[in-house]
């Protein structure tokens, strides 16, 4: 066991500054080749999910041993080039699940970007009011201050 600070090292570097580091040479050759565009566009997609599943493993799994180690075993598998793990697992698991509830999802998607922009205006709206009443709560504090500053001097 590699430790949990080390493994989550490990997993920020092979698992996004390596694959970002070839993404990037990819798009800038001179002649870009396709599949390896490809390639790397299914891994990227493949790790916004395991991104987002992580959140909820963590709470639920974390604890069992190894499992960090599998975390990075899998990243790795993902984009060595002997294992070609993205093809397979885009082509094998996330293409047939998307392709088959991809109407579900689009509207699921639309549904949480409606709501968390309503939620977002509510608590802008609620920041201005609290603004407000703090800027105004300010003016008194001041007013008053200047009152009694104006009576000190003024008796002097």
């Amino acid at each position: 066991m590699l430790g949990e600070f080390a493994t989550r090292c490990l997993l920020m570097v092979f698992g996004y500054a390596y694959p970002a580091f070839h993404c990037f040479k990819t798009v800038e050759k001179n002649h870009i080749n396709i599949e390896e565009l490809q390639f790397w566009c299914r891994y990227w997609i493949i790790m916004a999910l395991v991104t987002i599943l992580e959140r909820i493993t963590d709470l639920l799994i974390s604890w069992s041993p190894m499992y960090n180690e599998l975390k990075l075993a899998f990243i790795l598998y993902l984009w060595h080039p002997k294992t070609k793990g993205t093809a397979h697992v885009y082509e094998t698991f996330l293409h047939p699940f998307v392709a088959q509830h991809e109407n579900k999802i689009k509207t699921k998607l639309t549904e949480w970007r409606d709501k968390a922009w309503d939620l977002a205006i509510f608590y802008c709206h609620y920041c201005a009011i609290l603004g407000q009443a703090a800027l105004v709560e300010l003016l008194r504090f001041l007013a008053s201050h200047s009152e009694k500053f104006n009576e000190s001097s003024s008796k002097v």
